[in-house]
């Protein structure tokens, strides 16, 4: 009997030390902490006039690879390839304004949210007073847009399914459809229209600005990774209770030095 329960312990110790040993180990034992990101959703991340990645997203990773003792490496991504490139090991995490929802978490684990955002939308400005809201635009005379595998898209296609539909590679592309008048509105996050209205909007568009959805974004890891889950969680408590978030939130959110980095 003690020989069987010594086989059975070495066995269990020999596949413990088989077992995967998660992101954020991978990370320490790699030295880098690599984040899969779509570089184009202003705050969050996007890519500046010297090519550099920035925003409110990648000051977050910063302060986490950091706090790993890591360095970060951002690995630039299609949107709507992302959670297959985390699947297939092109990175370690995903951080790229990702909305939890209950589609996307049945492929992928999520942190808790860093943030809570809504969809809102950027109207043409010869519109303003006869689309007051979302439900205004669900008629099949109206032309709407957004960025392809958000949930701008998700919603337009279940809120607003009577109008025609055209998405774009990225949300530049499809603010200047509008902008242009090939299209009547343009569904997205709040963050991003509030600086897009002015920096692309060209005097002429309208930003309505009450959110209509509710979309907490959060980082992504592969299924499984419970203790990394647990770490990336802890960590998100340490810097709201240490002033660490609040210092990145201000400085993305309510400053704007940083549209100068932009033109």
């Amino acid at each position: 009997m003690k020989k069987f329960l010594a086989s059975l312990l070495l066995s269990a110790c020999t596949l413990g030390g088989l077992a995967h040993a998660g992101m954020v180990d991978d990370a320490v034992k790699r030295g880098t902490l690599r984040v899969g990101m779509d570089p184009t959703y202003m705050p969050f991340e996007m890519t500046n006039k010297r090519g550099e990645i920035i925003g409110f997203e990648v000051d977050l990773l910063k302060a986490m690879a950091k706090s790993m003792g890591v360095k970060l490496e951002l690995v630039s991504t299609a949107y709507d390839g992302i959670i297959p490139a985390l699947l297939t090991d092109k990175f370690d995490m995903i951080g790229s304004g990702m909305t939890l929802t209950q589609e996307r978490n049945l492929r992928i684990n999520f942190s808790e949210p860093f943030i809570v955002v809504g969809q809102t939308l950027l109207i043409r400005k010869d519109l303003q007073g006869e689309i007051k809201s979302y439900k205004d635009l669900n008629d099949a005379k109206y032309r709407i847009t957004s960025k392809i595998g958000t949930t701008g898209e998700m919603v337009a296609k279940r809120l607003i399914a009577k109008a025609k539909y055209n998405g774009f590679d990225n949300e530049q592309e499809a603010v200047m459809d509008v902008v242009n008048g090939k299209a009547d509105a343009f569904i997205y996050d709040a963050p991003y229209n509030v600086v897009a209205v002015n920096k692309a909007g060209a005097g002429k568009l309208v930003f309505l600005d009450e959110p209509f959805t509710f979309e907490p974004l959060a980082f992504g890891l592969k299924k499984g990774d419970y203790d990394s889950l647990n770490w990336v969680n802890n960590w998100l408590h340490q810097i709201r209770n240490d002033g660490t978030y609040d210092r990145i939130h201000t400085k993305w959110f309510k400053k704007n030095d940083w549209l100068k980095e932009m033109e």
